[in-house]
């Protein structure tokens, strides 16, 4: 071999050393990317997962896709009110930890009845719970959905009522009232504590409908404007008009009976 072909061997093994190398400090650089990348996968998962306790998974989700800040606007809501009927007194009787744990899983069984019929939970208060239908997105059935939500949530309570039983512990007993109307949708609040949530007459009047349920003894009220959407899809008990705050006329409600 010529002295001009071991130079030309020489360099060429050079080159392919050097290419070598840097293939293989490619592969090294791609490997720790997609490690990088795989760890920043998990760690906002567990970020989203943290967050959806606190925020409907909804929202959540379309704040991460988009970012989409949610402009506020008006839309047409139905509103769910639940509340716990003598729970305070009952808190009285047990120790903290087991009423947290039967308030906890109580809430457990009720938003996924809520979730199963296209609701979503905006906020806990106390023993209550308020839930919207059609808020974040348009539904046609929202009312419908609104009152299957109330009668799963019935049979859902009745499950978790002999389960509170096999543990010898008292059974709970709700209300849940149900209306709908034009309600301002958007995330209200502050830079540093904020929800997504609705604002309006509605709100305040379904809010006095589940009160109602106290007064007639019943477990389940509709407004006449959710009777009329939904038509004879529900067996209905008409209750005497009540007058309740806020409203200059009396406002007519419906039991919705079991079975119905």
């Amino acid at each position: 071999m010529t002295a001009l072909a071991w130079v030309l061997a020489g360099v060429g093994a050079i080159v392919l050393s050097g290419l070598a190398a840097l293939v293989l400090r490619s592969r090294r650089q791609a490997d720790q990317l997609e490690s990088l990348l795989l760890a920043a996968d998990e760690r906002l998962e567990r970020l989203q997962r943290q967050f959806e306790r606190f925020v409907p998974a909804d929202v959540v989700e379309r704040l991460t896709r988009t970012g989409d800040a949610f402009t506020p606007e008006r839309r047409q809501v139905t509103m769910l009110f639940a509340d716990l009927r003598g729970f305070t007194a009952l808190c009285d009787r047990l120790d903290p930890a087991v009423t947290v744990n039967i308030l906890n899983d109580y809430f457990r069984h009720m938003t996924a009845a809520i979730a199963h019929h296209h609701g979503h939970v905006t906020e806990f208060v106390g023993d209550g719970l308020l839930a919207l239908f059609g808020a974040m997105e348009s539904n046609p059935w929202q009312a419908r959905d609104a009152v299957l939500a109330g009668v799963e949530m019935r049979a859902a309570l009745a499950r978790y009522n002999a389960t509170l039983r096999e543990q010898g512990l008292p059974e709970l007993r709700f209300g849940v009232g149900i209306h709908g109307g034009e309600v301002v949708a958007g995330v209200i609040g502050t830079a540093g504590l904020s929800k997504f949530s609705v604002t309006g007459d509605p709100i305040n009047v379904a809010s006095r409908v589940e009160g109602l349920t106290s007064t007639y003894q019943v477990d389940l009220l509709i407004t006449e404007d959710i009777r009329r959407t939904v038509g004879d899809q529900f067996r209905l008990r008409p209750m005497p008009p009540a007058s309740v705050k806020g409203k200059a006329e009396p406002i007519q409600t419906y039991y919705v009976e079991p079975g119905g």
